[in-house]
Formats: structure tokens, C-alpha cells, sequence
């Protein structure tokens, strides 16, 4: 069967169902395609099911933290089958729902792994779809690691579907999905190793907070071991070992079950790019200022699938955006990514947008950094939270705020009004003349800058 269509869509998550509903609502003819159930990461094998279990290590962390101080504690832990049962009830009704949606808007939806045999055209099964357009918006999947033994391990999609919890996790990589796995697993009653081969995890956030979250991560009883390569792993009994190299020697660690948390890279290698003249990379499918494909005028990528802006859910929406808008009225829109925070969601959170302080100095800017602890704030203290502060960067001269870094209680939601601030350009003494409800997490910015 050959069909043709105005836009063929390779994916199915945030980047590729703006793009294909966008579209689709100009009148085109649209057609989406994915090789796994319809939804994407996010939906599917990523923010939503992670929040959820995340949601039981929060009340879990919140009630044994006011232990002693007038919460009682001895009955309180995670039902590890129930939560699992709990989280179901988002994910197992999402790909019918992204199916039907698509279907009721006259999108053509098509199952399987797609692959290009022409400059246009794209091959799913038996079917052979010409597009106008192609829309590459695959997402991202773990990175291949060189160390024998790495198949192994058990992929984070996997991790989310654990129908009982091992005793005993060990998590190779020292991520954002490393670190927020581990303190979920943590609080569920699990021994739980980290291993990390760099001397700091959670690149890209600031080194002072993420040492306080290494060390309130240990203390929940996290075995965190930095500088460790692994070298190796083998299964052993009903489990694996796994050798690193710490300090030059060799290490042995047992686990029952070990975790891909060392990163991902967008899913294309078998997408036949080279076929359709498709230049791309490591970073993903290589686009101009527009998201279009710098070797195939036809074919636009978004989202984790283009190298473009940082693999976030909140990137491949906006990619998504602008990948409709150029395709409906020619390239006229780029993309744009101030002020875009990220979290780790680890418990207490951590959180950051624009630049931290290494990268505003690489660029030659004068600021001031306020820089402090505030686990003795009334905000931490009222809530029993020991690790707790801020890093915020203002420039000298303008006042404009150059990055904000956050850890603490409700860091994941407080770093939106520092994100509204970097893409607005929101001045520090304008923001210390905000009148926030008090007291809340808000509140305290007047006092960050």
C-alpha cells in the first residue's frame, strides 16, 4: 500500500502530536506513526509515571521528617504492588486515548517501525507513506554503554513497571533518572547503590547544591560511589555483580537488579536517516535556526529527535510548535529556550534555570552570586527539611538575572517564577518588589536576591 500526505509525523509524544494536531487543524493531511504504544516517553515510560511514584516518596519523606514533632510515624510506608497498581491507572489508558484523539481529528495513525526509502517517503509495514513532509519526533532511548555485560541491565522504562521491588538496586550512571529512581527506591525499603564514573553527578546543575543533595542523599541511606567505572557485569544467582574501577582498583558490587541511568540519546539509528539524506549526529537530526534538516529541505526534526535545545518534555512541545508554524506558513519562526528551568525530582527537589555560575563566567559577565544554606529558614524548618539552598546569579550593571538554582521544599514549582523572570527579563529589584502570599516557598525570593 502506498498512501501520500501532506505531513508524515515519526513519533507519537509532546513534539510529534503538537505538530501532527497542528496540522492537522490547517486542513492537511496527516498521517503518525510509532513503533511503541501511542503517547510518547512522557505520557508513557517517563514524567508522568515518574511524578507518580514520586508523589508516595514525598508523602512518605514529608511524615518521617515531622517525626517527633507531632506526627507519628510507626504505621506509615509504600505498598510498593499497590503504587505500581495506582500508577497504571494514568499510563494504561493513555494510548488509547493519544489513538483516539488522533483519529477523531482525522490524523491516520499507523503501528510500527518506521524507516525511510526515499528523500520523502516513508516505509511501516507493508505501507510505503510520501509526505510532503517528513516530521522526525522519535524521542529519545538509552545510551549504548561499552562495558560488557551492559545488556544486562534493565532499562528505566522497565524499572516503572517493577511488579515487586528488589532488595537490592544498584544504578549505574549518576543522572537525573539514577538519583530520582534511588529516592524512591530508598524510601520503599530498598538497599541502593549509585555509581557514577565523573567526580560530580547531575551535570548541568550547580555543583554547591548538588553536593547538598549528595549528602542528604546519603544520609536516606543511598550508597553513593563517584569516580566509579564500570567495567563490567555479570549475572550472579538470582542477580548481577558489577566491577568498577574506584581509585584504580576493582570493585565488586552485588545487586538483585542494576539500572540504565547512564543517559540517553535520540532514538534514530534505525530509522535509515542516510537513505532520505538526512544529516545527523549524536545531538540528533542536524536542523537550521528553523528545526528544518540542514541536507533534506523536507524533512523538520523536534524535540529530543533534533539537536537542537535540552532533551526536556516543555523543549519538544515548543520544537513542536515551531515545526508546525514553518511547515503551515514557511520558515519564519525559531526556536526559543530562555528561561526554560529543569528539575531533578529527587525529595527534596532540585531545580535550575539559565546559566550557572562556570558558564556566566565563560561568557565574560560581571555578577554577584547569592549563595546560602537555608535549611535554617522558616520555610525548611517548618517542614522538617534539612537540605535546603539557593544559588541566584544577577549581573552587575543591569540587574538582570543571569540563573537561579534551587534546592528544597518546593523547588520544582518556586524556579518557574526565576524561569518567568530569565525569558522576560524581569529585573532582580523589580522581583524583590513582588508582594508574595505569606509565608510560602515564593515568599522567600525576595530574600535570594
Amino acid at each position: 500500500m502506498e498512501k501520500q500526505y501532506d505531513v508524515v509525523v515519526i513519533g507519537t509524544g509532546s513534539a510529534a502530536s503538537v505538530v501532527a494536531s497542528g496540522c492537522r487543524t490547517a486542513g492537511w493531511t496527516v498521517a503518525v506513526i510509532d513503533a511503541r504504544p501511542f503517547g510518547g516517553t512522557c505520557a508513557l515510560r517517563g514524567c508522568h509515571p515518574k511524578k507518580m511514584l514520586v508523589s508516595a516518596s514525598e508523602a512518605i519523606d514529608a511524615v518521617q521528617r515531622m517525626n517527633g514533632k507531632g506526627v507519628r510515624t510507626s504505621e506509615v510506608g509504600i505498598d510498593w504492588a499497590a503504587l505500581m497498581q495506582f500508577k497504571r491507572t494514568e499510563t494504561d489508558p493513555a494510548p488509547a486515548f493519544f489513538e483516539h484523539s488522533f483519529a477523531q481529528a482525522g490524523i491516520e495513525t499507523f503501528h510500527g517501525r518506521a524507516r525511510f526509502v526515499g528523500p520523502t517517503a516513508v516505509a511501516v509495514g507493508d505501507a510505503v507513506l510520501h509526505g510532503t513532509h517528513v516530521v522526525v519526533a522519535t524521542g529519545a532511548t538509552p545510551a549504548a554503554l561499552p562495558f560488557p555485560g551492559a545488556d544486562h541491565l534493565t532499562l528505566s522504562d522497565a524499572f516503572l513497571d517493577l511488579e515487586a521491588l528488589p532488595r537490592r538496586l544498584l544504578f549505574v550512571g549518576g543522572g537525573y533518572i539514577s538519583f530520582e529512581f534511588a529516592h524512591v527506591a530508598v524510601r520503599a525499603g530498598a538497599e541502593v547503590t549509585i555509581l557514577h564514573r565523573g567526580a560530580r553527578p547531575l551535570q548541568g546543575f550547580d555543583p554547591d547544591l548538588v553536593a547538598l543533595l549528595v549528602q542528604h542523599t546519603r544520609a536516606l541511606g543511598v550508597r553513593v560511589e563517584l569516580s566509579a567505572e564500570v567495567c563490567g557485569l555479570e549475572p550472579s544467582g538470582t542477580g548481577v555483580s558489577v566491577r568498577a574501577m574506584i581509585a584504580g582498583q576493582e570493585r565488586r558490587f552485588a545487586a538483585d537488579l542494576a539500572v540504565h541511568g547512564a543517559g540517553r540519546v535520540p532514538e534514530l539509528d534505525d530509522l535509515a536517516l542516510d537513505t532520505a539524506g538526512v544529516a545527523w549526529e549524536r545531538r540528533g537530526v542536524t536542523v537550521n535556526d528553523y528545526l528544518q534538516s540542514v541536507s533534506n529541505p523536507a524533512v523538520y526534526a523536534a524535540g529530543d529527535a533534533a539537536a537542537s535545545g535540552p532533551p526536556l518534555t516543555p523543549t519538544a512541545a515548543h520544537d513542536g510548535a515551531v515545526v508546525a508554524a514553518n511547515l503551515l506558513h514557511g520558515n519564519h519562526q525559531r526556536p526559543n529556550y530562555a528561561g526554560l528551568a529543569s528539575v531533578v525530582f529527587t525529595v527534596p527537589a532540585l531545580a535550575t534555570v539559565g546559566l550557572t555560575e562556570e558558564a556566566a563566567r565563560t561568557q565574560g559577565l560581571r555578577f554577584q552570586t547569592h549563595y546560602q544554606d537555608t535549611s535554617q529558614w522558616f520555610t525548611a524548618r517548618r517542614a522538617g527539611e534539612t537540605a535546603s539552598g539557593h544559588k541566584v546569579l544577577v549581573e552587575e550593571a543591569s540587574q538582570r538575572i543571569l540563573g537561579a538554582h534551587l534546592l528544597g521544599p518546593h523547588a520544582e514549582e518556586v524556579i518557574n517564577i526565576f524561569a518567568v523572570a530569565v525569558r522576560f527579563g524581569i529585573r532582580a529589584d523589580e522581583l524583590k518588589q513582588m508582594l508574595f502570599a505569606y509565608p510560602t516557598s515564593a515568599s522567600d525570593i525576595v530574600h535570594m536576591l
